[in-house]
């Protein structure tokens, strides 16, 4: 097991250290965190990612709602965040511990986070996939006839079945997040080893939120044209052209209708919505494993 918590607390008792080091503890508390952390940053960020999801939409901003009705779509968001996110940091922590100690590397090695965090963010993608058809429909729709988000669902999955309807767009939402995990969770690693050595500060929930912060924002311009396709694919309508398309065709195609630009569309409130969004996440993912150890220690 890890030395140094993974949400990057400074250096425990040995009584935390005990509890903490307890597999069942340790991934419990993941469990939890996580889905505290996702929850937070979908309710609290939800307007800047409806501003987004508008800008990327294939109508236009303002044809897709404008300023109108920012909060559609939160509902599936709150719900299916907090399974999504603890799903993640259940599977990132088991997975740092497991190839950590068949490859024999270091805790601290990038390639451990950057497999940990990709295979992580796949099994996350069962969940929030669906929960991203729901939610983006929700926010890009202008008909004053509004579903829900089960009749969302339930739409898709009764006129185009579980791959083209439930899971649309599941292999072009993997193309985006293995990239920006594979840039986010190693920085964020990163950053919270140089944190003490660089500031000579210990690392608390703030600073593990900043570290998070940075690495965010970093990884959420880099990944912004992935995040446009993405987008594309799951609002798109069942005869469209793009339905029919592959990843590299929609490419194509939004460089053609408009240019490099195209390409970065929502730039700002993606970057903006990621970089908050990492403070919040990380911070809180942090805060709760902190008080879920400290609660442990305390009973015990």
């Amino acid at each position: 097991m890890e030395g140094e918590m993974s949400s990057g607390a400074a250096e425990p008792s040995k009584t935390t250290m005990f509890f903490y080091n307890t597999p069942k503890n340790h991934f419990f508390n993941a469990l939890v965190a996580g889905a505290v952390a996702g929850m937070v940053v979908d309710v609290v960020l939800f307007p800047i990612d409806t501003m987004k999801t508008r800008l990327q939409s294939e109508l236009g901003f303002w044809r897709a709602g404008g300023f109108r009705g920012i909060y559609k779509g939160l509902a599936p968001a709150a719900a299916g965040s907090a399974p999504s996110a603890a799903l993640f940091f259940f599977a990132y922590e088991n997975l740092k511990i497991f190839l950590g100690g068949i490859t024999q590397s270091s805790k601290n090695s990038p390639y451990i986070h950057m497999m940990s965090a990709s295979s992580a963010e796949v099994l996350a993608c069962v969940v929030r996939v669906p929960v991203e058809i729901a939610k983006q429909r929700r926010q890009a729709s202008n008909h004053k006839q509004q579903q829900s988000s089960l009749q969302i669902l339930w739409t898709a999955y009764k006129n185009e079945g579980l791959r083209q309807g439930l899971y649309r767009g599941f292999g072009s939402t993997i193309m985006r997040e293995i990239p920006f995990s594979l840039i986010q969770f190693p920085l964020w690693e990163y950053f919270k080893l140089q944190w003490s050595p660089a500031t000579g500060l210990e690392l608390t929930p703030f600073s593990v939120a900043l570290c998070g912060a940075i690495a965010g924002g970093i990884s959420s311009g880099l990944t912004t044209p992935l995040d446009v396709i993405k987008t594309r694919v799951m609002l798109a309508e069942r005869n469209s052209l793009i339905v029919k398309l592959t990843i590299p065709q929609v490419l194509s195609s939004i460089l053609r209708e408009k240019g490099f630009k195209g390409l970065f569309a929502g730039f700002i409130p993606r970057v903006l919505w990621i970089t908050l969004g990492g403070a919040f996440f990380f911070g809180f993912y942090d805060l709760t494993s902190r008080l879920l150890v400290s609660k442990e220690a305390y009973h015990k």
